[in-house]
This record gives C-alpha cells, sequence and structure tokens, in this order.
C-alpha cells in the first residue's frame, strides 16, 4: 500500500513540477517571443525603408546574421534570401504570414523552417509595392537567455522526459493513427481530426491540378507525337550527352531501325563522318548542314543546338534529315544539261563560222558558194530548232504555257501529224497507219501535238526500209490511251530508263546521220507531266518499239471509227 501511495505521490508531484515548470517556461517563452516580435518589427521597418529606396542593393549590405531576411514578390516568388539561393527556394505565396501581410500589412508565425530545420519565429511586412519583407529569427535564441536557469531545473527535465517519454508514446501512437490510415487518392473521403479538414482539402484540390496538369502534358505530347509522327522527314531529339530522347517514324525508316531506340547513343546510329559532324557541332552550339548519302539516297542533314528559355544553357540539339535525293538529281541534270546545250549550239556554230570563214576568204568557187549557203541554212534551222526545243522544254519546266486548256481529239491531231511527217516516211520508206476512234481529252492543243510528232518522228527515223508505224487510240471509261508502235531498231535494254532525258541518244553515230535535237522524248515527258499521264516504253533490239501514253478521260468521246494509212 505504502509503494502504492508514494507510487502515486510522485507521479503527482512529477506532474504539478513538469506542469509549473511548463508554466513558467511558457510565460517566458511568450514575454521573449513578444520581444523578439517587436525587435523585429523595428527592425523590418528599417529595412522596408531602405528597400522601398535604395531596392535590393540595400538588403545586401544587412550584416546581423542572426536575423533571416527574405524579399517576395507579389506573386510568392523569392527575389532575395541572405541564408540560400532564392532560385532554389519554393514558391512562398502560401505561407502563413505572407498571406497575412498582404491581407493586413503585417504578419506573424512560429513554425518549423523547412530551410533552418529548427523552430522559427516569422515577421512579414508589406511594401508599397505590394511585395513583402519577412524576417526570420531562430527560436533557439529564447532558451539560450535561459541557459542559465537550465541548471537547477536539469533533473526535474530528466525526470520529465522520462514521463513524457512513455506517455508520448503511447498518445502519439494513438494521435498518429488516424493519420497513417488517410487515403492520398481521396483524401477528402477520409474521417479523421476536424482540424485537418483544411489541409486534406488542399491536399485533394492539389491533387486535382495536378492530374489537370498531368493530363494537359499527356496531350500536349501526343499531338507532338502525332505531327512527327506525319512528318516525312526524320526526326531526331537529343539531350546534351548524345541520348536519343525522342525519334519519328521517318527516322527510323530511313536509318533501318526496327524498334524504338530512345535513351541509346545517337552515333550508334549512324558513324559516318557527315552525321557526326552535324551532331558534334549542334552539341556545342552551332547550327549545322551536312549532306549524308544512304542506302542509294541522299540525305541532308540539319542540326540546331537546343537551349533552355531565357538562357545560354545548351540542353541538347535538334537534328532533322530531309531526303533531297530528286533535288540533288535535277541539280545533276541541269548540270548535264547546260552542258550538253553548250555542246550542242557550239556544233552547228562552229559549223556555220567555219563556212562563212571560208566565203569571206575567197577560197570558194562561185559555182560553190549555193552548196555551201545550203550547209550554212541546214545548220541554221538546226540551231533554230534546238533553241525552239529548249524554251519550250523550259516553259513546261516552269509550268508556263501561254496557251489555254480545251477539249482536244486525239484522232484528229493523229492524222495531222501523219500527214505532217509524209514527205519523212516516203524518203524512209514507212508506213504510217492510224487505227482507233476519236478520243478526246482536257489539254492544250500545240503540246499534245508536240507530243504525238515527236513520237512518230522518232518512229519514223530509227525504223528500217518497208517499215510500219503505227498510231493507236483506245478508251475506256476512265482513260484514253494513245501508243505508237514501230518495226524499227529497238532500243537496248540498259538504255531505256534515259531515252526520255535530255540529249540522250542511244546510238549517237545514228541519230547524227537522221538529225533531230535529242529534245524530242523529253518534251513528251514533260508534256505527259503538263496532261497527268502515265508515260511507259516497251521495247527490244531488232523488233521495234511502242511507247503509250495514257490520259486520263476528262470528257466524253465521240466515237466515230478510222483506218487510214499512207504509203511511201
Amino acid at each position: 500500500m505504502t509503494r502504492k501511495i508514494f507510487l502515486s505521490s510522485m507521479v503527482v508531484v512529477i506532474s504539478v513540477l513538469l506542469l509549473c515548470v511548463g508554466l513558467i517556461t511558457g510565460v517566458l517563452y511568450t514575454h521573449f517571443e513578444r520581444m523578439r516580435v517587436e525587435q523585429m518589427e523595428m527592425t523590418a521597418s528599417v529595412l522596408a525603408q531602405g528597400v522601398e529606396h535604395e531596392g535590393l542593393a540595400f538588403l545586401e549590405t544587412f550584416q546581423e546574421n542572426d536575423c533571416r531576411v527574405t524579399w517576395i514578390d507579389t506573386d510568392g516568388v523569392v527575389q532575395y534570401d541572405n541564408y540560400t539561393d532564392a532560385t532554389q527556394m519554393e514558391n512562398h505565396a502560401n505561407r502563413e504570414e505572407v498571406q497575412e501581410a498582404l491581407q493586413s500589412a503585417s504578419g506573424v508565425s512560429v513554425r518549423e523552417s523547412a530551410t533552418l530545420s529548427e523552430k522559427t519565429i516569422y515577421y512579414a511586412i508589406r511594401l508599397e509595392d505590394g511585395s513583402v519583407l519577412r524576417l526570420s529569427m531562430a527560436h533557439s535564441s529564447v532558451f539560450f537567455l535561459l541557459g542559465g536557469m537550465l541548471s537547477p531545473i536539469v533533473f526535474i527535465f530528466l525526470a520529465a522526459c522520462a514521463l513524457s517519454g512513455i506517455l508520448s508514446y503511447r498518445v502519439s501512437r494513438r494521435i498518429v493513427r488516424p493519420l497513417a490510415e488517410i487515403d492520398l487518392n481521396h483524401p477528402e473521403q477520409v474521417e479523421t481530426y476536424e482540424e485537418l479538414s483544411p489541409f486534406l482539402q488542399r491536399i485533394a484540390a492539389q491533387k486535382r491540378e495536378i492530374d489537370a496538369h498531368i493530363a494537359e502534358l499527356r496531350k500536349q505530347q501526343h499531338e507532338f507525337a502525332q505531327i512527327t509522327e506525319n512528318m516525312s522527314e526524320g526526326l531526331f531529339v537529343v539531350d546534351s550527352n548524345y541520348q536519343i530522347l525522342s525519334l519519328n517514324k521517318s527516322a527510323m525508316e530511313i536509318f533501318g531501325i526496327e524498334t524504338p531506340v530512345t535513351h541509346q547513343n545517337l552515333l550508334t546510329i549512324n558513324r559516318s563522318e557527315s552525321f557526326r559532324t552535324a551532331v558534334d557541332a549542334a552539341l556545342h552550339g552551332h547550327h549545322a548542314q551536312e549532306t549524308l548519302k544512304l542506302s542509294g539516297r541522299i540525305y541532308q542533314i540539319i542540326a540546331n543546338p537546343a537551349h533552355l528559355e531565357a538562357s545560354e544553357t545548351l540542353v541538347g540539339a535538334v537534328i532533322l534529315i530531309l531526303d533531297v535525293t530528286e533535288r540533288e538529281e535535277q541539280e545533276q541534270y541541269r548540270r548535264e544539261f547546260t552542258a550538253n546545250v553548250s555542246h550542242e549550239l557550239k556544233t552547228p556554230l562552229t559549223s556555220i563560222s567555219g563556212i562563212a570563214e571560208i566565203i569571206r576568204g575567197g577560197i570558194v568557187k562561185p559555182k560553190d558558194i549555193p552548196h555551201f549557203a545550203g550547209k550554212i541554212y541546214d545548220e541554221s534551222q538546226r540551231l533554230v530548232a534546238l533553241i525552239g526545243d529548249i524554251i519550250r522544254l523550259s516553259r513546261l519546266d516552269e509550268n508556263q504555257i501561254p496557251l489555254e486548256r480545251e477539249t482536244v481529239d486525239l484522232l484528229d491531231v493523229a492524222q495531222e501529224v501523219v500527214h505532217q511527217l509524209q514527205p519523212i516516211a516516203q524518203k524512209n520508206d514507212v508506213t504510217l497507219t492510224v487505227e482507233g476512234a476519236s478520243a478526246q481529252i482536257l489539254g492544250v492543243r500545240q503540246i499534245l501535238g508536240e507530243m504525238v510528232y515527236n513520237l512518230c518522228e522518232n518512229a519514223v527515223k530509227y525504223n528500217r526500209a518497208q517499215g510500219m508505224v503505227w498510231i493507236r487510240l483506245h478508251q475506256t471509261e476512265t482513260e484514253v490511251r494513245l501508243s505508237v508502235q514501230d518495226t524499227g531498231i529497238g532500243i537496248p535494254a540498259e538504255d531505256q530508263s534515259r531515252v526520255f532525258e535530255r540529249f540522250y541518244r542511244v546510238d549517237k553515230s545514228h541519230s547524227k546521220s537522221v538529225g533531230g535535237t535529242g529534245l524530242g522524248l523529253s518534251i513528251v515527258k514533260h508534256g505527259a507531266a503538263l496532261h497527268h499521264a502515265v508515260l511507259s516504253l516497251s521495247s527490244e533490239v531488232g523488233v521495234g518499239t511502242e511507247i503509250t501514253l495514257t490520259f486520263p478521260r476528262q470528257c466524253e468521246s465521240v466515237g466515230r471509227s478510222n483506218h487510214t494509212s499512207a504509203k511511201q
């Protein structure tokens, strides 16, 4: 019994002592806290005046080490802090003292600082421009002033710690249990302390805001993916360490990549010098353009560095790969065309100049002058024809055909061509025949006439004696087909893909003997493109050649059969 009473008394005594110590400490704490707040209020007033007059420069001269000064913008962004790098600090708009200062000119709060990791007193004052100047002092300074009083109560404090440790352990478990059971996915649906309701509501609101931001980011990511995936150009996005962050389907097709290779070194995709040079330049902050030959195609690599907004910090590069094969081929054709034109123009001009020089020197006998004059005339006509063909090709290339489209009957065009080629056909002992019915299309009559004329002229010139040339017309509900077939010398298989190039001749010696500018089939090719026609060729050496033009049918044909022939 005595033991029980003793123990009960001890508990009562210790509890009363602890209560008294707590009350005394609380009174002293409140007193020193009020003094500290008043001191901070005075210091804040002085600092506020200095900041309003001198700005940030005044804060940088503030030397009081036990007082932390923070200058917060109207939107909560920290502009200055004498303890920590302001750019690394989180937004302070939700700080209690900041919100109170914004509402009532000043605010005070006491809490544990996330930066200083100790109890801290905060005093905030609103400046004239709406920003907030906040001072904070560590709460430990109060206990430092009470250091002289700690020795008399050390034993009482130790006893109180032991008792409070036991009690706190049991109570804390009871208090924390509801907190541990909170469902963060649905914080508003948890039954817990009433005091936590605002906190849980804020968590729920922040969760909804975060979910909305995530949904927006996913939407933007999806839109970016849709745009890049539908690009015909290849695209790589890499970081500063050459790691692939993103690539599109075209890039995978160009480099033969079967599966996405994000977070892989870009240089493992292609190790060619031009590719590496472009990527290196971009990741050193320079724009670069290089040409890459890959799988028989020619690509242009455009590499640009990527920097952070409002900063020169290099974070990566964007690599764009464009297929420029056709452009390079056109450039090569242009160079060849220029060289061929120079050669073709030089030949008749040289001949004319040479004959003229002979006549001027008086070497030619009077009876030979008509002969040389005929030579000059022939060469000049060849020159005129060549220039005319070049002009027509240029206009076709640039879509500068001055003639309007009209309904053209290809049967009439074919018959006109046969009539025009009668003299040449008779001279070469070749028979021209037109077969088929009337077929009308929408086109440029002059260009269509030149196309059929060039096809038939080649068929006559490169034919054999007693040869045949058939011009056939056939139409369906969707298309009109015109073919020119001959029994001539034919075209070798290795030359068939190039016969429509400008100035290209299969047999240069024979071509020279029959004349021509070498541009006839090129005009046919460009004329077909102008009329959206499909051009095809079938040929066998020693048997003959057939060239077919297939036009889309755009108007009704008038059916009237025809079978005419012209014999040498």
